[in-house]
């Protein structure tokens, strides 16, 4: 593995008998480290918003997963 660091960019040179699916996932997780770190918002709210989000979509869904009609 090679890092080379230059005024504008972190570069890193694995061998190609690195696991591909591997890298990209996280180089996914660094992406997403990347735009959220522009972002200055508490934890509390994210968890508050997620709940939401949550709660709305088994609303639309719970009729594939509960038997409402106890067959």
């Amino acid at each position: 593995m090679v890092i080379e660091k230059t005024k504008d960019e972190l570069i890193i040179r694995l061998p190609s008998t690195v696991n591909v699916e591997e890298i990209e996932d996280f180089l996914r997780y660094l992406r997403y480290q990347e735009i959220t770190s522009k972002f200055k918002v508490k934890q509390v709210e994210v968890d508050k918003l997620a709940k939401s989000i949550n709660k709305s979509w088994f609303e639309s869904n719970k009729s594939k997963f509960l038997n409402e009609d106890n067959s």
